[in-house]
Formats: structure tokens, C-alpha cells, sequence
């Protein structure tokens, strides 16, 4: 049975993955070349997942076959959340190759969380929300946010909690914060992608911010817009 790697790389553009396969001897080869090069005139290629597979040929066409709905054209390209594909591969019978400091189950594991996470949508109406509690063995947490046409933005200023051992949302990861000060404002997919920028854990958005009388916005959640 042929033996390769099948991997995935993030891409400059957000949403937009590139899915391929390469031979196990020209895997670290194949990853300088596509970061410092580019594929299909998309750059900023960053590897982020790799699993050495048997039958890797038939695999990675069954992978593509899968997300053919989401593929650009002619490429290796997928219009697709990365945490998808990651958590697909990562299901795969095989080695993991990249990430080397966490394995399948960690990975998996991440995954789904991020989709749970990304997933926690619903109305919002325009205006300004307050996430203002203590945590344990930290202190006084105190977010700020606006939100306007359905973008949810944390304000630069909000006093941040530490984060813990384990999971992280990407987004606290991409957040800049500097001695528990965020650094500058940052958009958000819904409230509790926002929480975990402030509070530094999992946590229920719709509870934890509040409007400026004092309500939870889960009283909005299932509302729609009547200006629409």
C-alpha cells in the first residue's frame, strides 16, 4: 500500500484552505516551498495539519470528493472552515505528522470545539455591551464591546482573564493582550466567541454579556430584525 502525508494549510484568505497530499520524504520540502511561494496565486500558506496515511492517493480523492461543493476550480483550494477539514482529517488511521505537540484526540478534540463555538449565532441589535464579573484566583474582568450590523467587536481597553491549561479558542489566541489589557479592538463571530477574549475560558456568551440596563442578550437571541 503506497504510504504519504495528506495535509492541510491555511491561506491568507480567510475560509480559504488548500487540502493536498506529497510523499513522506517530501514533506518538510513541499511546506517551505507552498509558505514561501504560494499556490494558485494565494499566499500566506501556513501549514496546520499532517497525517502520514496509507493509500494516501485514494484518501485524499475521497477527501476532495467530500468537499467538492467547496472547491475552488482546477485546485487544491476549498472555500471551507479549517476546523472541518482538520477535524476530518484528524480521524484519519494514520501518523500524525504536524502539529507535533499535541495529537489526534487533542486536535479533534479542538476542532469540535471551535465548531460548537462558531456555531453559537443568533440576533444581536446594534449598540453597546458590558461583560463585568470577578473570576476566581484572577479578579475583576471587564469587557466592552459594540456591535454594529451584526459584527461583534471587543473594545481595545477591556481588562482580560488569564487563560488556563488545555484548549484555547483561536480567537484568544489571535487576540493581542498585554497584562491582561487588550491591546486593540478585535471582531468576533457571536457573544461568546467575545467571551472567551475576556474572560479566557469557555463560557456562554448570551449570559455573560450584558446591555447597558443591565439585561443578559439572550433576551435578543431568538428576536429578529424588524427594520429588516
Amino acid at each position: 500500500m503506497a504510504k504519504g502525508i495528506i495535509y492541510l494549510m491555511g491561506t491568507v484568505v480567510p475560509g480559504l484552505v488548500k487540502i493536498g497530499k506529497t510523499g513522506t520524504d517530501n514533506f518538510d520540502t513541499r511546506m517551505r516551498t507552498l509558505e514561501k511561494h504560494g499556490y494558485a496565486n494565494v499566499t500566506g500558506l501556513k501549514k496546520e495539519f499532517a497525517i502520514e496515511v496509507d493509500e494516501y492517493d485514494d484518501k485524499e480523492r475521497l477527501i476532495h470528493n467530500i468537499f467538492s461543493k467547496s472547491r475552488i476550480a482546477n485546485t487544491e483550494l476549498f472555500a471551507l472552515d479549517s476546523e472541518i477539514a482538520k477535524s476530518l482529517l484528524a480521524s484519519l488511521d494514520g501518523k500524525q505528522v504536524y502539529p507535533k505537540d499535541k495529537n489526534k484526540k487533542e486536535i479533534f478534540k479542538e476542532s469540535t470545539e471551535e465548531l460548537k463555538l462558531n456555531e453559537s449565532t443568533g440576533f444581536v441589535p446594534d449598540g453597546e455591551y458590558i461583560l463585568s464579573r470577578n473570576r476566581k484566583g484572577f479578579g475583576h474582568i471587564e469587557g466592552r464591546a459594540i456591535v454594529k450590523d451584526g459584527v461583534f467587536t471587543v473594545l481595545k481597553g477591556s481588562i482580560c482573564g488569564n487563560t488556563g491549561k488545555g484548549y484555547i479558542a483561536s480567537i484568544r489566541r489571535i487576540a493581542k493582550i498585554k497584562n491582561n489589557v487588550l491591546l486593540e479592538d478585535i471582531d468576533c463571530n457571536n457573544p461568546s466567541s467575545a467571551g472567551w477574549v475576556v474572560i479566557g475560558k469557555s463560557n456562554n456568551g448570551w449570559i455573560e454579556w450584558k446591555d447597558l440596563n443591565g439585561n443578559p442578550i439572550d433576551i435578543y437571541r431568538n428576536h429578529v430584525n424588524e427594520d429588516d
